[in-house]
């Protein structure tokens, strides 16, 4: 399996519209986050989970030719507001595109994206195939995927287990059941926004001391806001095994692939 951090950025992305802080000023490529998203890659499947406003950037940029499905975490705009671009899929690969969510993310794609599910359509929308996600391990080809219950402060939002890899974006609580479900993971990716508290997502302290009690052989941190402070900086305060993710890192389970 090879998983590629697309996105590692905050819903605004850094750096951010008009600031004028270090990090945003920031000459360091990996200071550059797009909205935060993940490719996984195992032998016979090619998987997204979320498509944000940087979907087609992102995509472009890792030379991602084939996709066979995408997953969603929850249903806020710097997930999902890329949907429209799986087309060049579509029309690549002649078939609909597997979208799998919990139903209400699904009826959020709906409301949202109207024009791909009307009655009459118009030529060259989107085509989709929508797959209600519930609590129990599903499926896609071969690959078995656990959904993992997280709360985005009072939202319920899924985190995904694909074999010994664990991903969890835009959470602040996870419950001693689910947290079950991450233990055993080699690598897991997972949310660390700034270092002082937020109402919706973790903070840095917080991500260590969880995984530290987690204790995978590497972990990254996504999702992070301008305000976390510079990568350079911020990763020397980490222990040995975590590591600040970046846009365009690839993650071999054992062994990162230089970029």
């Amino acid at each position: 399996m090879v998983i590629t951090l697309l996105g590692t950025g905050t819903s605004q992305g850094v750096p951010v519209i008009g600031c004028d802080c270090e990090v945003c000023r920031s000459v360091d490529f990996r200071d550059k986050r797009l909205r935060t998203s993940v490719h996984i890659q195992t032998d016979d499947l090619s998987l997204v989970i979320d498509t944000g406003p940087d979907f087609r950037q992102q995509m472009l940029r890792e030379r991602i030719n084939t996709l066979d499905a995408v997953l969603f975490t929850h249903e806020h705009k710097d997930h999902t507001a890329g949907l429209d671009d799986i087309r060049a899929y579509n029309f690549r690969q002649n078939r609909d595109m597997p979208v799998y969510g919990q139903q209400r993310v699904l009826d959020s794609l709906q409301r949202d994206f109207a024009y791909a599910f009307a009655e009459f359509k118009y030529p060259g929308i989107p085509q989709i195939q929508l797959h209600t996600i519930d609590e129990h391990p599903f499926s896609i080809q071969n690959t078995t995927i656990i959904p993992i219950d997280v709360l985005h402060y009072k939202l319920p939002v899924l985190g995904f287990r694909i074999g010994d890899f664990s991903y969890i974006t835009d959470a602040n609580y996870i419950s001693e059941t689910e947290m079950e479900k991450l233990k055993g993971s080699r690598v897991i990716v997972f949310d660390a926004l700034q270092q002082e508290p937020h109402l919706s997502h973790f903070t840095l302290n917080e991500a260590v001391e969880i995984l530290t009690r987690l204790q995978p052989e590497e972990a990254y941190l996504t999702h992070i806001s301008h305000r976390m402070g510079l990568h350079s900086t911020i990763n020397k305060m980490l222990p040995p095994f975590i590591r600040m993710g970046y846009d365009g890192m690839k993650i071999r389970m054992n062994k990162k692939i230089p970029v």
